[in-house]
């Protein structure tokens, strides 16, 4: 699971909205180019599959995609894995457009958070050499571990693995480099160590980047090698993975895909949270970890893990959080995103899947336990919907294989009828209207006359009308006529009240929900007259290093304010914060999923220069200073 995609940033300033997304401006021309073979020594496609229908389709799919004259997309690459073998692998689209390289099936690629998967056998391999236990206290195994909050003690390394530690959610510093960074992990060790919890350990799930960058120092801290060169002796070595690695020094150019921003090519993106999302590798290099899990842990005779443990990531883990208003849409494993992929689960076929992404990559890994079938589509863009495209193609295979008896139909939502209802009580009514609070920009809900609702999104001056004409109907969920695909519903786990939306899948093979704000109860506190003085101001991402992916949207500045319609919160970016004290402000929302990841909190920092004395403004390991709209060559970006 990666962060919502979003529109690029078109402004020369850049968003928070835009620095946390993954989607980015990236180069807008057809390129068709599709290179059979291998550079691998893999076979390519063997001839009674080359004429599969349900690959075709895929192919055709890609092909058009690349095509568009808006496409960000340069390159895509695609494995498919049946019969035990690879049974289908092309590489479409340039490595280098510039030089005119095609892609081919040997170039690699950035695999993003699929990454996390291969963290996590990492963990249960040394679980195995009892090393370590999956419910034990992280403290035991990592010396100097703590945070702020004392629950930090009950952490666990599941909860790393599982999106349930609580940790705020990404170090945002130095996250994509065009150059080697090594220290990344370090880093986020001792931002954690400044830094609260945003719920207790275990009580929900929230898709969490720094759980999986805080397993590369636990797996130093008891096996003694660093976290790239056990994954490399423990996993790819024995794999096979020839092509797979960690950005540790620069790749040769031709071998791999370069990013395109605003048209341009840029060096080798290397991702510095390698726990997390720092894998480069060839789509059919990944296969070989696909039919590792399809075999309980064994590859060509040689055994890496239990059975056992390659089980033990496919328990959907929402049944050990507390607060879990999705249990029914949303089932985790250990690394995966989803143990029952809704889109293949309408299908008939149970599917275990992990998306990835990155600044200029994104990815989709499929394993089909039941079926023996493991796939990934891999390409440098975010808009050639990979996750639609490997659900249409596994279950076009299954068909034709026979595992299924034909495609499941698209759904087409008809809107049920209005609910016959008495007028809501003072307390209902208050538990929907108000402002919901995320990592994404507050929403509102107001109630209009005609008993309709409302949902708006502040887009950092005014409220934009997400949906209007909202009414509840017999069903439970909230619907207007005018978009039937997406609806929601309101529901409370205690004294927390989460909006919830119900939105089709790319394929409309299935619902799915996701709670998208907590409501937020009026503040009986009004703001200190520090942080009075402070709304208003702008602040400019300061610290950042000179080959960090950031330079490209330089300057990246963000604002101070407070909403009008919910006075005493901070609102700075897109979030809201509860102040402290006259310079701390901090997490205040409780939303599982991913709509609450990446919280932050801040702390205002005297500092002197030239016998001048200013405040900087610490976020984590960032560093924002007081921005002047009068600096040349800026522009603010209040999204």
């Amino acid at each position: 699971m990666t962060p919502p995609l979003m529109k690029p940033d078109t402004r020369q300033g850049m968003s928070r909205r835009s620095y946390l997304g993954l989607s980015m401006a990236g180069l807008a021309a057809p390129w068709l180019q599709a290179c059979g073979g291998s550079s691998d020594g893999i076979d390519p496609t063997p001839p009674d599959w080359a004429g599969s229908k349900a690959v075709q389709w895929c192919r055709d799919s890609i092909r058009e995609s690349l095509a568009r004259p808006d496409s960000a997309t340069t390159a895509v690459s695609v494995a498919l894995l049946a019969d035990d073998r690879v049974v289908w692998q092309e590489a479409f689209g340039f490595a280098d457009r510039e030089k005119g390289v095609p892609a081919a099936v040997g170039t690699v690629f950035n695999i993003g958070s699929v990454s996390k998967v291969v963290t996590t056998l990492a963990v249960l391999i040394l679980r195995e050499r009892s090393k370590l236990k999956l419910d034990q206290p992280l403290v035991e195994l990592l010396p100097g571990f703590r945070m702020l909050s004392p629950e930090f003690k009950q952490v666990t390394v599941r909860h790393l693995l599982s999106h349930s530690s609580g940790f705020p959610g990404n170090n945002m510093r130095d996250n994509g480099s065009f150059a080697p960074y090594l220290g990344y992990a370090e880093d986020t060790q001792r931002v954690l160590e400044n830094s609260h919890l945003k719920h207790a350990p275990g009580e929900l799930a929230v898709y969490c980047n720094d759980g999986f960058t805080l397993v590369e120092r636990l797996v130093q801290a008891v096996d003694g090698r660093s976290f790239p060169e056990f994954v490399r002796q423990e996993i790819f070595i024995p794999l096979g993975m020839h092509s797979a690695g960690y950005p540790l020094a620069p790749l040769p150019d031709g071998t791999y895909v370069h990013p395109y921003f605003k048209g341009q090519s840029l060096p080798q993106e290397m991702s510095t949270p390698f726990g997390t999302g720092g894998i480069f590798t060839t789509a059919t290099d990944m296969l070989r970890f696909g039919r590792m899990l399809l075999d309980q842990g064994v590859y060509e005779g040689k055994r890496l893990v239990s059975a056992e443990a390659i089980r033990e990531m496919a328990v959907d883990q929402g049944a050990r959080t507390l607060i879990n208003p999705s249990a029914h849409s949303w089932k985790w494993g250990l690394g995966w995103d989803s143990v029952q992929q809704a889109g293949m689960n309408a299908g008939g076929v149970r599917a275990w899947s992990k998306n990835g992404g990155t600044t200029f990559f994104s990815s989709e890994f499929f394993v089909l336990p039941e079926l023996r079938m493991a796939l990934l589509i891999v390409g440098s863009g975010h808009d050639y919907q990979p996750g639609k495209l490997a659900e249409g193609l596994l279950l076009r295979v299954a068909a034709e294989r026979g595992a299924v008896r034909s495609l499941p139909g698209s759904l087409m939502p008809t809107v049920p009828p209005v609910a016959q209802q008495t007028p809501p009580s003072a307390s209902e009514v208050q538990a929907r209207a108000g402002v919901y609070a995320s990592s994404k920009p507050p929403l509102q809900v107001s109630n209009e006359r005609d008993g309709s609702l409302t949902l708006s999104s502040w887009n950092g001056s005014s409220w934009d009308v997400v949906q209007g004409q909202l009414r509840l109907r017999n069903d439970g969920y909230w619907w207007s006529d005018a978009h039937p695909e997406t609806n929601y519903r309101f529901q409370s786990v205690g004294e927390h009240h989460y909006l919830i939306r119900r939105e089709l899948s790319g394929n409309a093979l299935s619902w799915g929900e996701i709670p998208i704000g907590e409501w937020l109860p009026p503040s009986d506190i009004a703001l200190p007259a520090a942080w009075k003085a402070r709304l208003g101001s702008d602040w400019r991402y300061a610290n950042d290093s000179p080959q960090a992916v950031t330079r490209l949207y330089a300057p990246i500045v963000w604002h101070m304010n407070e909403l009008e319609v919910l006075p005493g919160y901070l609102l700075f970016e897109n979030q809201l914060l509860r102040v402290t004290n006259d310079d701390q402000a901090g997490m205040i929302v409780k939303v599982p999923g991913n709509d609450g990841r990446d919280l932050f909190e801040i702390s205002m920092v005297k500092v002197q220069r030239n016998g001048v004395e200013s405040e900087q403004l610490h976020l984590g390991s960032v560093v924002f200073e007081r921005f002047s709209p009068e600096e040349p060559t800026a522009t603010k970006s209040h999204l």
